[in-house]
Parts: C-alpha cells; sequence; structure tokens
C-alpha cells in the first residue's frame, strides 16, 4: 500500500469517527441510525431468505450480514484498520491488504449513507414506506452504486484469497502476532471470511446473485417503484 493510499483509508476513517461523534451529540440521531442498520439487516435477511436456506450459501450470507449488513458495534475493528495502516504491509499479504482497504472503505461509505437516511427518519420504527422515502430523499445514485461495487470487491477479494493455498496457514501462522499487536478482531475478520468463501466452493454465483438483486432493489427505490415495497420487510 502506497503512501497516498494509506492516507486516503485513514481519512475515511476519521470520517467515520466524525459521524459517531456527531451522533453521540445526538442520542436522538443515533437512536435512528441504530434502528436503520437493524432494519437493513431484516432487509437483507428478507431478500436472501432463499440463500439463508441453501445450505452451501448460508454461512456466506450470515457473514454479509452480520460484517456487512449489520448493527455490530464495528469500534474496536476500525481502531486496529487505522492503527495497522502505516504499517499494513509489514504485518499481512498485498490480497490481504487489498482486502481490508476495500472493507474499509465501503464501511466509511456506509456510515455517512446510515447517517444520512438516519437525519431523514422521523422516528426509530421504522416501515418500508419510510424506508424507500428515506433512500429517495438521500438520493446519492454514484454513491449508492458504489457501496453496491465496494460489496462486491470484497466478496470477490475473499473469494480470490480462497484460491492462494498457503494463505491459510499464513493466516493461522499470523494470530499469535496480530493478538499480540492488537489486531484481534481484524484478523477474526479474515479468517471468518477466508473459511466462509473457502467452504463455499466457489462464490460466483452468491456474488452474482447478490450484485443482481442489490442493483435492482436500488434502481427501483430511486425510481419510486411501488413494487420496490414487496422487497422490503
Amino acid at each position: 500500500m502506497d503512501h497516498l493510499s494509506a492516507e486516503s483509508l485513514l481519512k475515511e476513517l476519521r470520517a467515520v469517527d466524525a459521524e459517531r461523534a456527531r451522533r453521540a451529540a445526538d442520542p436522538a440521531l443515533e437512536a435512528r441510525v441504530q434502528a436503520l442498520k437493524a432494519y437493513q439487516q431484516r432487509r437483507f435477511a428478507h431478500t436472501y431468505a432463499d440463500l439463508l436456506d441453501n445450505p452451501r450459501y448460508e454461512a456466506a450470507t450470515r457473514f454479509f450480514l452480520h460484517e456487512l449488513y449489520g448493527p455490530d458495534d464495528y469500534r474496536q475493528r476500525d481502531a486496529q484498520f487505522a492503527r495497522v495502516i502505516p504499517t499494513l504491509t509489514r504485518l499481512f499479504p498485498e490480497e490481504v491488504v487489498d482486502t481490508v482497504a476495500r472493507l474499509a472503505r465501503l464501511h466509511a461509505l456506509s456510515e455517512r449513507l446510515d447517517t444520512r437516511m438516519a437525519e431523514l427518519l422521523s422516528a426509530p420504527d421504522i416501515t418500508a414506506r419510510d424506508y424507500a422515502a428515506a433512500w429517495r430523499t438521500c438520493g446519492e445514485p454514484a454513491s449508492r452504486q458504489q457501496q453496491i461495487e465496494l460489496t462486491m470487491a470484497v466478496g470477490q477479494s475473499l473469494d480470490h484469497l480462497t484460491r492462494k493455498p498457503l494463505l491459510r496457514q499464513t493466516l493461522k501462522l499470523m494470530r499469535g502476532p496480530a493478538q499480540v499487536a492488537g489486531l484481534g478482531a481484524l484478523q477474526n475478520f479474515l479468517e471468518s471470511g477466508f473459511d466462509t468463501f473457502r467452504a463455499m466452493r466457489g462464490a460466483g454465483e452468491f456474488l452474482s446473485t447478490v450484485r443482481q438483486r442489490e442493483d435492482t432493489l436500488a434502481r427501483a427505490l430511486f425510481q419510486s417503484d411501488t413494487a420496490a415495497l414487496g422487497q422490503l420487510p
């Protein structure tokens, strides 16, 4: 990772910190953000109920559900990102660095969009119509598309890592040094992602399904298509 890339990622992580600080100063906004994240997790589970019922894809769907779409507290992982970025290439292989970089960019973008949408919600009790209206008012179709592209990129990176026969052993050997360096949450994410995608035995169909459904839903929401409400919980 070059100096400019590292600075760019640090800037994005600082932006996430700023979002959190703004929410902390406004408990009502924070409550709506958390409600929105929980709603989006329910929406993802609703959209991919068939994949959750598929033995081959269940684990990968749950990985996306909790690591990319959930209301979980990622502050510890973000702090580890920020701490490790300046020396990332000394601790992790290049392929792993690329995966971490994509995840950090996705997280920063999602946090900003979540705050923006939460500002447009009147209460934490979110309905499908509330969500659709906030989505349209928030707008930013280019940012929404980038969000989908980065989600795909994280999945593709994890799938690519599983094709490196020695990488799983490398990750295992890094477990101790990562814990000593205070990077346990980041290490756990990488190991979980690797094992989940390896067990899927090829992520092509899974990722193409996610892309197609996310693109379709985004277009329907931006076009005020009433059919989109049927795709929301």
